[in-house]
């Protein structure tokens, strides 16, 4: 029967805790990082690269991030547009200082970078929380996109006040820059996204995990048994930070090619990544690839079918778009605040349960 746990056994503690403690969800993963890795390589164009499979990689990192620090610390962050914007600088100068460095490193390189500049600004958290440290991570937002746009080092003194990515290789294949196939920047990508997602997933389920969700609970009550509150929460913000971090060196490097702060990086971008955050479900990393996913391919959708199967002009397709998100994210907030991860687990249960009454 389909998802049934019955011969499920576990008989050590390592099999209980692991990631996927249930068959059915270990070979589901495995099945479908199969098919993405060795079947889509084959099939993608510049399309599907462009338009649907790399934004979506690229926005669920930034997801991932933010969910680390709101859904699991409970750090309410509205300057992700400005972490990411550091990301992809520190990504063009690294790219522009060392030539031979493998744009793998240099990502991560972004990444750490980032995670510094998010420790800074999560200084604040240790004093304030809530709605002031919403306002004071929006100030960051402000001050990092001023910053890029009146230092000129950043952009390398350029005259337009834009970075372009120059091109970069792995193993003799170009990952950046306009010759880069299809393929091989999914590819890239996406094992980016997948060694971090099981990273965060067992960061998620582990000691620190467990500092970040007892701060998230109640952060007096979490100091009195002993997590130390600097820690726990500037471990949040250097964790998210790098990556979002990434997700803005990805961004700029593999996915756009050039960029300029306050297109790529505005406020909006900020709300965008906490609208996935949202719908996809607060403290869940699978909801950050949902939420990414509804946001990133429902608008994908609804311009294939209102401008390609109807014909109706693009200007009206885009605030036709706007419109019916908008009221879809005012649905799922009425109808399940946890998210589109919390529907996926109400699924499982019935499923488990089935034909049984609850």
């Amino acid at each position: 029967m389909f998802y049934r746990e019955s011969g499920d056994f576990k008989t050590n503690y390592a099999d209980d805790q692991q990631s996927f403690p249930i068959k059915l969800d270990r070979y589901a993963v495995w099945v479908l990082l199969a098919f993405a890795f060795f079947v889509v390589p084959f099939f993608i164009n510049d399309y599907w690269e462009k338009s649907v499979l790399v934004p979506f990689l690229v926005w669920s990192m930034a997801a991932l991030g933010l969910n680390i620090l709101t859904g699991y610390c409970g750090q309410v962050s509205l300057g992700t547009g400005g972490f990411m914007a550091v990301g992809a600088y520190s990504c063009y100068k690294l790219m522009i200082a060392f030539p031979g460095l493998n744009i793998f490193f240099v990502v991560i390189l972004a990444g750490i970078i980032t995670a510094i500049v998010g420790i800074a600004f999560g200084l604040p958290s240790l004093r304030i929380k809530g709605f002031y440290l919403a306002v004071a991570t929006l100030a960051s937002q402000f001050f990092l996109i001023w910053m890029f746009n009146k230092i000129p080092w950043f952009y390398n003194y350029s005259s337009s006040g834009m970075i372009t990515a120059p091109e970069r290789t792995m193993f003799g294949i170009a990952i950046s820059g306009p010759s880069a196939p299809s393929w091989a920047t999914y590819l890239f990508c996406l094992t980016l996204v997948t060694i971090f997602a099981f990273i965060a997933r067992n960061l998620t389920r582990g000691r620190i995990g467990r500092a970040w969700k007892s701060i998230h609970d109640m952060d007096i009550a979490a100091e009195i048994i002993g997590i130390p509150p600097l820690q726990a929460k500037l471990s949040a913000f250097a964790v998210s930070s790098f990556y979002i971090g990434m997700s803005g060196a990805m961004l700029f490097g593999v996915y756009l090619g050039s960029a300029e702060p306050g297109e790529a990086f505005g406020i909006d971008k900020s709300f965008l990544v906490l609208f996935m955050v949202i719908i996809g479900g607060l403290g869940s990393i699978l909801g950050s690839f949902l939420g990414a996913a509804f946001l990133i391919l429902v608008p994908v959708l609804m311009k294939n079918i209102m401008v390609g199967a109807f014909g109706w002009p693009a200007d009206l397709a885009a605030h036709l778009e706007l419109l019916f998100i908008g009221a879809l994210i005012m649905f799922f907030l009425v109808v399940e605040p946890h998210g589109l991860a919390q529907l996926w687990r109400m699924t499982k249960e019935k499923l488990r349960l089935w034909p049984f009454p609850h």
